[in-house]
């Protein structure tokens, strides 16, 4: 009797010995489908925070070249540097010294004898760590000195100086012909030489002002 208890409890032992290997890849299968768990305080996938410069943001630069309506065209680019910091809430977004690139918006010579010379810039970009930013923004616009006075100083004096060499040539009728010559002369002088430009000289400063925002 002894012998069958021991027996049939050997057959038991050995049934349950040979039900756990069954159970060792479903547990393994269980642990393959959890979710794998990143180490904490990681967080690789997070980007800088943006800065948007406001519409309206003035923008002091500083030539890095002569524009001037003699050499440039509308549409010719021209360099810049900004002379102070752009900041946002007190933070510094643009340092001073970044690169600015602009172009002539119009360049008009002035004629001989009336109409002023003009001459118009604005910026188109940035760069910023390596990174080029498009921007919109006013337009500084310079424009020459009239004709006028000028033009009367060269015509009144060629008149005066005519109109004393034909007196003492030969009297009053000689003045009045020697006026009209003078001024026929000074009227000439001034064609010749009355031409205008308007000039940027280089280290010029200039401001503009954002048309539309920026966001860095």
């Amino acid at each position: 009797m002894f012998t069958r208890v021991m027996v049939l409890v050997a057959m038991a032992f050995l049934a349950g010995c040979g039900h756990k290997p069954a159970d060792a890849p479903a547990a393994a299968a269980d642990a393959s489908q959890q979710p794998a768990t990143a180490p904490s305080g990681l967080d690789s996938g997070t980007a800088a925070p943006s800065i948007t410069l406001p519409a309206g943001t003035a923008i002091h630069v500083r030539l890095a070249e002569t524009v001037d309506t003699r050499h440039k065209r509308p549409g010719d680019a021209f360099a810049a540097t900004l002379a102070e910091p752009v900041s946002v809430h007190e933070t510094a977004v643009l340092p001073k010294g970044t690169s600015f690139e602009g172009h002539v918006a119009k360049a008009a010579e002035s004629g001989r004898l009336k109409g002023r010379a003009l001459l118009a810039l604005t910026l188109d970009s940035f760069e910023l760590n390596g990174r080029t930013y498009k921007i919109d923004t006013s337009v500084d616009t310079r424009a020459s000195a009239g004709h006028k006075k000028r033009n009367g100083v060269l015509i009144g004096g060629g008149t005066g100086l005519g109109a004393l060499i034909g007196g003492l040539a030969g009297g009053g009728k000689g003045a009045l012909i020697g006026a009209g010559a003078g001024a026929a002369a000074g009227t000439g002088g001034a064609a010749a030489t009355g031409k205008q430009d308007v000039s940027f000289p280089v280290e010029t400063l200039l401001t503009f002002s954002l048309r539309e925002p920026v966001t860095i």
